[in-house]
């Protein structure tokens, strides 16, 4: 009788997960974007009322930079609507960073029906996985690898006198620190690819001298100076955030998770 409610209550869960048919899918994606658009316009004018000073934030390191070797650190701009445009471009980036946890608990909300009942109830480690990983990026380019490109870019020019644009020095912060920000969120990219089966982590392990190969290519073409020793400082978490990767691909590959659920049955 276990055996037969164990299996009645599998197939009742496959039937659950394949339930939704195409049109229900769209309709489903079409209100999880509205309601994470709406978080994401009430942070962008939440962060516009202190744009200032988030600017103040972001131009920290290159006037520590030019403070050290003993030049100019007023920014300049070439076009009277670049200031304004330039808060308007910060403020909706960060309200997006700001409205981040709803945004994503959306993007959860939206694959939710296909996991297992069991599975369903990780939503906090998810979420709190996501924005860490995103946060912890951006906190280490910031902190670490920022501070040590401009020092090297502004020495470098020691014997010219700089005169940086406001537009340029914010593509440059936001290459460098968005970037790396982005590239550790990692094994959340895995986490979809291995869950839907497009993935799977003896296929990584497998290719581990590849991917160290093209990980390097990568960190050679987001560094924006040419030594090693800021390479290095690109490729290494990127490594560490791969090797976690195969980690989380085994477990979350539908094989496993299949696995699981009929042992825990």
């Amino acid at each position: 009788m276990e055996d037969t409610g164990t299996a009645t209550e599998n197939h009742k869960e496959k039937q659950e997960l394949a339930s939704m048919g195409f049109l229900e899918h769209l309709e489903e994606l079409r209100k999880r974007i509205i309601w994470s658009a709406i978080p994401v316009v009430v942070g962008f004018f939440v962060c516009y009322a202190w744009h200032e000073r988030i600017f103040s934030w972001m131009q920290k390191p290159i006037t520590d930079a030019l403070l050290a070797h003993h030049l100019p650190v007023q920014l300049v701009y070439t076009n009277p609507i670049d200031p304004f445009n330039l808060y308007i471009k910060i403020s909706m980036l960060m309200g997006i960073f700001v409205a981040s946890p709803f945004v994503l608990y959306q993007v959860w909300a939206f694959i939710a029906p296909g996991l297992y009942k069991r599975e369903r109830r990780y939503v906090a480690p998810f979420m709190i996985s996501t924005v860490g990983l995103f946060v912890t990026g951006g906190f280490f380019a910031y902190k670490v690898v920022y501070p040590s490109a401009l020092e090297f870019l502004v020495a470098y020019s020691a014997q010219f006198t700089p005169m940086i644009t406001i537009n340029e020095y914010t593509q440059l912060f936001l290459t460098i620190v968005l970037g790396l920000g982005v590239v550790f969120e990692m094994p959340v990219l895995v986490f979809f690819l291995a869950l839907f089966g497009i993935l799977s982590a003896d296929f990584m392990w497998r290719n581990f001298r590849y991917a160290i190969f093209i990980i390097f290519v990568i960190a050679a073409i987001i560094t924006p100076t040419p030594d090693i020793m800021n390479m290095c400082l690109f490729a290494a978490p990127m490594i560490v955030l791969y090797t976690i990767s195969i980690a989380v691909a085994y477990l979350v590959h539908p094989k496993q998770r299949k696995k699981r659920a009929e042992s825990s049955n």
